[in-house]
């Protein structure tokens, strides 16, 4: 992707307002450059630190795996700088040129630590091994464009990546969010309801009282 000049980035880093999906460009990560990932993620916070790793990975790798080794992984598992690769692992938006946010999207067999967790399963019988079944799972934004919405967009994205893709239904693991009660960045990697809500999921379990499990189902 091109970038944007220098005064431009940084008016925009460090501006406040609203992005519209409208004003984003979203492709599949292995459209977009290492470097460009690396500059959404960062080196440290809840982002830097996990490099879209945490559904991954499970067992000893999540413990003691280090930030190299995710960034690693991550690098390998996107194909980045390889547009003609027939598999990726998420999208990349950029605003203006910049890489501003990323979305991780695939089946949901992909995520290995899911399937262990109550969050998915709780109150549902499903086959686990159903790979039409796609799953979003993370967010990052890159510092100096949160708070603006970006999300939003990418949220929507996923939706018609994965139809595309051969998904017959796209899950989502959502934090509900409650006014005067706070939640970490961190906590909200995955999404908040109402993020979700808006790209046309709708809710099928509530297994915790924070937790959310939001659906597209895509008709045959």
């Amino acid at each position: 992707m091109s970038h944007a000049d220098p005064a431009a980035r940084a008016a925009r880093a460090d501006a406040r307002t609203p992005v519209t999906a409208d004003e984003l460009t979203i492709v599949p990560a292995n459209e977009a450059s290492w470097a460009d990932l690396r500059a959404i993620f960062g080196t440290s916070d809840y982002p830097g630190r996990c490099y879209c790793q945490r559904f991954k990975t499970r067992g000893w790798f999540w413990g003691q795996g280090t930030p190299e080794d995710r960034q690693r992984r991550l690098r390998d598992q996107a194909n980045c700088d390889d547009p003609a690769a027939g598999n990726t692992t998420g999208l990349v938006a950029y605003l203006g040129g910049e890489p501003v946010g990323w979305v991780a999207v695939e089946p949901r067999t992909e995520y290995p630590r899911l399937m262990g967790l109550p969050t998915v399963w709780k109150g549902r019988h499903e086959d686990k091994a159903d790979d039409g079944v796609w799953a979003v799972t993370c967010f990052a934004t890159r510092k100096g464009y949160r708070k603006r919405g970006i999300t939003y967009g990418l949220a929507a994205a996923t939706v018609g990546y994965a139809r595309a893709n051969g998904a017959r239904a796209l899950e989502a693991y959502a934090m509900i969010t409650q006014p005067g009660k706070e939640i970490t960045w961190g906590e909200l990697h995955v999404g908040a309801r109402q993020v979700f809500a808006e790209a046309g999921f709708t809710e099928v379990s509530r297994p915790s009282a924070r937790r959310v499990v939001m659906r597209v189902d895509f008709p045959g």
